[in-house]
This record gives C-alpha cells, sequence and structure tokens, in this order.
C-alpha cells in the first residue's frame, strides 16, 4: 500500500537520479577526487582503522578511488553485499578486488562474505544517499537497507552520505523507520548535521 508520503518519496528520488544522470564524464571524475580528499581528511581526523563504506554506481558521487587509497592507508573498509532478506552482507575491500553485479543491480564486492554483525566494531559508516535534508534526515533509494542496519546497530558511530552539494537540502520526507545521518560528505564540503 502506498500513500502520500511513498509517492513524494518516489517522486524527489526520480528527479533525483535524472538530475545524476545529466552529469558529464568530467563532472563525475572531479566529483570522484573531491569525494576522496573529502573522506581521506575525515578518516583522518576521526582516526578511522576500520570502516563501511560502498562501490559507487557510474552516476554517484564517486567512492571508489577513496575505497583503494583506504585500503592502501591499512585501513580495514567493509563493503555491503545485498541479501534477499533486507540486511546486508559485508565484504573486506581489497586494492585490486573483483566487484560483480548484485542483487539490484548494484556494484558489489566479490569474495568472502561476513555477516550483518561484522559492522559493528567500524569507527565509521560511510553510505549512500539520495539527499539528506539540514536536520540530518537521509533520503535513500527506497529499499531500507541501511536504515535497517544503522537502526540495528547497538553502539552506532558516526555516520556520514556521500552526495553531491546540491542533494543537502532543506527537507525531505520522513517515515517513522527513517534514520538520520552525522553529516555529509560532497565533492566539495563535509559537513556535519544537528539530528532531530
Amino acid at each position: 500500500m502506498t500513500g502520500p508520503l511513498d509517492t513524494e518519496k518516489r517522486a524527489l528520488r526520480a528527479e533525483l537520479r535524472e538530475r545524476r544522470q545529466q552529469r558529464s564524464a568530467a563532472a563525475l571524475d572531479e566529483a570522484a577526487a573531491g569525494v576522496r580528499a573529502q573522506l581521506d581528511a575525515l578518516v583522518t581526523e576521526h582516526h578511522v582503522r576500520s570502516m563501511s563504506c560502498f562501490l559507487s554506481t557510474p552516476t554517484e558521487p564517486g567512492t571508489r578511488e577513496f575505497i583503494a587509497a583506504a585500503v592502501a592507508r591499512g585501513i580495514r573498509v567493509l563493503l555491503p553485499v545485498t541479501r534477499a532478506d533486507g540486511l546486508l552482507d559485508w565484504a573486506i575491500a581489497e586494492e585490486e578486488g573483483d566487484t560483480a553485479e548484485g542483487m539490484f543491480g548494484l556494484p558489489e564486492p566479490v569474495g568472502e562474505l561476513l555477516s550483518p554483525v561484522a559492522v559493528n566494531d567500524v569507527d565509521l559508516l560511510v553510505i549512500p544517499a539520495a539527499a539528506v535534508d539540514r536536520h540530518g534526515m537521509r533520503l535513500g533509494w527506497g529499499r531500507g537497507y541501511f536504515d535497517k542496519t544503522i537502526g540495528s546497530m547497538e553502539k552506532c558511530p558516526p555516520v556520514y552520505a556521500v552526495i553531491f552539494d546540491s542533494e543537502l537540502v532543506d527537507d525531505v520526507p520522513r517515515d517513522v523507520h527513517d534514520q538520520p545521518v552525522s553529516g555529509v560528505v560532497t565533492p566539495t564540503r563535509t559537513v556535519l548535521l544537528p539530528t532531530r
């Protein structure tokens, strides 16, 4: 059953997806370099030894350069692998790790899988988003994997969503199961957000 909130979220996601698809290859390369610089500074600031991140799709702000650099620095990076039950398994990123298309057509690591609880000992979560509002509420892509993960953690570390600058907005539609984030990383800045 869908209500007005679901309709509003779907419309906003469609608009954001369309905007992302219109970015040039040069703009995406520039965004990836910016995201890497921002994430490098964030992991240094938080003294991160272990973290989660995600393999970006071709239209997302790029995370792959950062992941390779973080692994080379000796940071343990867990990458999500979707499961049919709505939970995430995790795989440890490798410098030259193979990827495959996951359940929803998203890039996922190939390798030994760790259970959903493997993420409980990370120092930082870096997750995807369609948009985030200035109160820390995140609009995801509609499947709830990261909301479930964040909501189930006993001691949740800082959570940062990676978005383009224009996707930090005044408000996003919010449902009861939606989880806030600590901040956002964009190609030009890292913003700590107050959560309501």
